[in-house]
């Protein structure tokens, strides 16, 4: 266990601000990322160290498609969400109870080190790396010392004051915008959607971002919707590469995969306010 940051006592808890949720925490308890509990009044990260998921990838698999093309990162993940989407493509580890190994900061960034000049850094992804805060920035920071590039996969929902303390350390970021309509946040993701455009907003003052969004038939791809995502993009920056991914059935949801028609056809829209529109998951 690892010492959290961005918490205060509450009454007869805690409350965590890591994210915008502030979760009110009682003693031995969580909040709802699983990874944040209350021992004895203090606030403790349960996954500090812990890698469940690893692996040296192709840069434009975060997806990021316009940052150091052709070259490759390392992939690390750990446990636990703050979001809980029922369509989750990695609910194993958002969700689930996976292996993990600990490795200390050094030692990951070391690792990013052996994989050889074609790597360019550590992508903290797979789960949401959000609620790994503490263990990213330690990370982030050595991977600093050592020359490399840390980029960020995210969901992009996390408090302001944790995000300008983590922004200096990050060259890019992948942020989930799952759908534009508050009630989908709301009902399928148990989230918020104006937390996350300010997250984007935010971090493309800093850094390299890329925006990715899971076509989901019947539930975010309507033409408004489609047009209205791809013009606030636009409004902050028209270059800003937007990626669509197709969704197929996963953990609760069991719906019919994206028709790729549709995704062929949300792309166009999304081409007449952006200059770079990409489709994932097709073949």
């Amino acid at each position: 266990m690892h010492k959290a940051k961005y918490w205060e006592t509450a009454g007869n808890g805690i409350s965590c601000n890591l994210c915008p949720h502030h979760c009110h925490i009682a003693n031995d308890r969580t909040g709802r990322c699983r990874v944040r509990q209350n021992k004895n009044g203090e606030l403790l990260s349960l996954n500090y160290g812990e890698i469940a998921s690893i692996a040296l990838d192709p840069i434009e698999k975060k997806p990021l498609f316009h940052f150091y093309p052709g070259k490759m990162i390392l992939s690390a993940g750990t446990w636990g969400c703050n979001f809980h989407c029922s369509f989750c493509q990695n609910w194993e580890l958002a969700h689930g109870n996976p292996t993990a190994v600990y490795t200390n900061p050094e030692r990951l960034a070391e690792l990013a080190v052996q994989q050889g000049p074609k790597n360019i850094g550590i992508a903290y992804t797979y789960s949401e790396p959000v609620v790994w805060f503490e263990y990213v920035v330690d990370t982030a920071i050595a991977v600093k010392r050592r020359g490399l590039k840390n980029v960020l996969v995210t969901n992009g929902f996390i408090s302001p004051e944790p995000l300008e303390e983590l922004l200096p350390l990050i060259d890019a970021m992948n942020i989930d915008v799952k759908a534009f309509r508050a009630p989908f946040y709301q009902e399928v993701c148990k989230g918020e959607l104006e937390a996350v455009k300010r997250t984007v907003e935010t971090a493309a003052r800093s850094c390299h971002v890329e925006v990715t969004t899971l076509v989901i038939p019947g539930l975010n791809d309507g033409e408004d919707e489609i047009l209205d995502l791809a013009r606030w993009i636009a409004s902050i920056s028209p270059k800003i590469p937007l990626h669509f991914s197709r969704y197929f059935p996963r953990y609760q949801m069991e719906q019919p995969s994206t028709p790729s028609e549709t995704l062929f056809q949300i792309r166009d829209l999304a081409r007449q306010e952006l200059e770079n529109v990409y489709l994932g998951n097709i073949g």
